[in-house]
């Protein structure tokens, strides 16, 4: 039997992130010395799924008002951002929406990221996470455009469950045939990721797991996150992560305890029989504050420097009246320093949710 996954302590806020790694020294560290190293770009708050989790229908109906289009920013001008960010330690870019592959002409945007290079002329990581109802489509183009990881997001196999979950009337085989879609056009790293919630989807683990075993695809099961203030979140309704380990073990032996590299969000095992691994991002029950070097733009250009943050800053202003690239690299800089966001560990002390409002995970873009 496996062990528990082991908790990460408070005191690693004490230890410095960037400790043997000298390259980073002159980039921008926060105020419990994480690095900034990904940049999370919404792309557009539109999406055509209704999520309960994301999206609930109730609250995003057919008269929901999106943001303008004036409003949304511009290629050239995520590019800018890009650019500036990596000047200050990014390496990887995480496009996602709302339904990133809504926005027209995406992969002109991809093809342009692909090219930025970090101060040590390393290529920057360009990736995506999608519903995966457009992927067929364009797994193709965003391959050709440079893009070789993805992720999709997949709650169920079950064809009322997935129906129930996602809001949708895409069919769940035509998600399935994005996936094949994208291997076929030769992405090199695929990624299932499934919101568990308790009563809802827990039948859904194990064929899951089941059917990306020995694909090459790594299916990841993430705990039920009080992100933004319609999902109706409530403790209960979240299934531990350790509980999807012993569970999935049962099934298919795991080889070893997991293991988490640095700054990641998925704790991963592998398969005893070496037919692939799976993943488990435990953000409620073993918060990972200490390593997030994560900094998301919202599509109408505001930052946040936390998922579960109120308000962002808005970058939009100093983009538009031109501002020069050192400018606005700065002003991402002097956000990062004086960043020290803890909220998964401070929620962990507390009882039930926190009082604190949280902007819309289809803002954010997870």
């Amino acid at each position: 039997m496996l062990h528990r996954i082991i908790p990460i302590s408070d005191m690693r806020l004490l230890r410095p992130v960037i400790a043997g790694a000298p390259h980073l020294a002159g980039l921008a560290t926060d105020q419990l010395r994480r690095p900034l190293r990904d940049l999370r770009i919404s792309l557009t708050d539109r999406c055509n799924f209704r999520c309960s989790y994301c999206m609930p229908s109730d609250v995003f109906g057919k008269e929901y008002e999106y943001l303008p289009r004036d409003r949304i920013l511009s290629f050239e001008e995520i590019e800018t951002v890009a650019t500036a960010a990596i000047a200050a330690g990014v390496e990887k870019l995480r496009l996602t929406g709302g339904e990133p592959l809504l926005r027209k002409d995406i992969e002109l945007l991809v093809a342009r990221l692909s090219t930025l290079r970090t101060p040590l002329g390393r290529p920057v990581e360009v990736t995506l996470t999608t519903n995966g109802s457009l992927l067929r489509r364009k797994a193709r183009s965003l391959r050709d455009a440079g893009m070789k990881r993805l992720t999709v997001s997949l709650d169920a196999l079950d064809a009322q469950v997935f129906t129930a979950m996602s809001g949708s009337t895409v069919d769940i085989d035509v998600v399935l045939d994005g996936i094949d879609a994208a291997i076929e056009a030769g992405m090199e790293n695929i990624k299932i990721n499934t919101v568990i919630q308790r009563g809802v989807n827990e039948d859904q683990i194990i064929p899951i797991v089941r059917r990306f075993r020995g694909t090459g695809v790594t299916p990841r099961f993430i705990e039920y996150m009080d992100v933004g203030a319609t999902n109706r979140w409530n403790m209960r309704e979240v299934v531990p992560s350790a509980e999807l380990v012993e569970r999935i073990d049962r099934v298919f032996p795991l080889a070893s305890d997991g293991v988490r590299s640095d700054r990641a969000t998925s704790r991963t095992f592998q398969f005893a029989d070496g037919m692939g691994s799976v993943g488990f991002i435990s953000s409620v029950t073993e918060p990972f504050c200490a390593d997030c070097t994560r900094l998301r733009l919202t599509a109408d250009g505001r930052l946040f420097t936390c998922l579960f943050g109120a308000e962002g800053f808005d970058l939009r202003p100093t983009l538009r009246r031109c501002a020069g690239p050192e400018e606005i690299q700065q002003e991402i800089r002097n956000l990062w320093r004086a960043r020290s966001d803890r909220y998964s560990e401070e929620r962990g002390k507390e009882t039930g949710k926190s009082e604190q409002r949280h902007a819309e995970m289809s803002l954010l873009g997870g």
